[in-house]
């Protein structure tokens, strides 16, 4: 059984592309580009100039944001006033004052989904491209079973993650924001449970995938000797912080990443880290514009006693977190993924 496994696995290397000899990263996708530095010889440098980059191109979603604040907490304003002069019009205003609040905001939190699996999709087809790369320069050295591992291992579950996330997460952000809106506007029980269960769902779909990701790296950095202990590391991240849903993986994962800068002598390695961060970072930051100030406005617009329009608000940042933990898991499963080849080369 053993020399089956381990015959599978050599074909598997060797079935990696010709281009991996090449051990040149590819180029990053043309909408990260402007966000490259011009040198990748230093990680952190590198890093610091990708995160510059892209801080100073988030003015147009503040202005955005705030706009969809400032009209969300008009409704909401509206709405109590309306109630307060007329006891007799609540039961209209909390049936209409849902569906203003959701004319408001779907239109952006659409555009924001497409972003994100926009960003999913590139990263996975940035990986198809950089992780034979990784392969065979892993390969070369000796790690022939390890690169195979790591690399059967990666793109599979990136395949399954990004089918999962275009195929029924997705779709479920949009069922979520419809039971929030129907149980805004209806005060329905069963749409409630309904709308939980939804979050729920997608919620731990997330960090199964993420926890079983990082159990099958760390015991492949065991036999395989391609890791060490960043990989280890990996099996013991929390989900919890300041990023919705996998803020505590986030982290660790930037700590990892961190340590393992220092042994990074693969220019293709870190050209192709600094590249996967290209491509996550900036629409990452639009997303978390839009996912705290909505934070805000809920907050702001619970002083109204609006009850139900304020736990909707909160919904469409939910879903914003929601969104903000699919592209930051795909993210991370690469940068562990990086993080074990550069280790396994170092």
């Amino acid at each position: 059984m053993r020399r089956l496994i381990l015959l599978i696995l050599l074909v598997a290397a060797l079935a990696v592309p010709i281009c991996a000899a090449e051990y040149t990263a590819p180029t990053v996708p043309p909408d990260a580009r402007p966000l490259m530095p011009a040198q990748t010889e230093s990680f952190g440098q590198g890093l610091w100039t990708v995160i510059k980059s892209a801080v100073a191109l988030l003015r147009p979603d503040l202005t955005a944001a705030a706009r969809t604040c400032l009209s969300v907490v008009a409704v909401v304003l509206l709405t109590s006033i309306l109630n307060s002069f007329s006891g007799n019009m609540k039961t209209v205003t909390d049936f209409v004052c849902p569906l203003a609040i959701s004319a408001v905001l779907l239109g952006q939190t659409s555009s924001l989904v497409e972003l994100g699996v926009e960003t999913v999709q590139q990263l996975s087809e940035y990986a198809k491209l950089l992780l034979p790369v990784m392969t065979g320069a892993l390969a070369t050295q000796g790690g022939t079973t390890g690169a195979a591992a790591l690399y059967g291992g990666t793109m599979l579950f990136n395949t399954v993650l990004v089918t999962l996330i275009g195929n029924l997460l997705v779709p479920m952000i949009y069922i979520f924001l419809a039971l929030s809106i129907g149980n805004c506007a209806l005060g329905e029980q069963l749409l409630k449970k309904l709308r939980d269960f939804s979050k729920w769902l997608m919620t731990w779909t997330l960090k199964i995938i993420l926890y079983v990701f990082t159990g099958y790296m760390s015991i492949t950095g065991v036999i395989s000797g391609a890791a060490d202990a960043a990989a280890v590391k990996a099996l013991k991240l929390s989900i919890s912080g300041m990023v919705p849903v996998v803020g505590g993986i986030l982290s660790d994962a930037a700590e990892s990443v961190v340590l393992g800068a220092g042994v990074m002598k693969s220019a293709a390695g870190v050209y192709g880290l600094t590249a996967i961060i290209a491509i996550f970072i900036s629409p990452f930051l639009q997303i978390s514009v839009h996912y705290l100030i909505l934070k805000v406005t809920a907050a702001v617009c619970g002083a109204f006693d609006v009850k139900a329009a304020s736990e909707l608000i909160e919904d469409f940042s939910g879903a914003m977190g929601l969104l903000l933990g699919m592209t930051g898991t795909v993210c991370i499963m690469l940068m562990i993924s990086m993080i074990c080849f550069l280790k396994g080369m170092g």
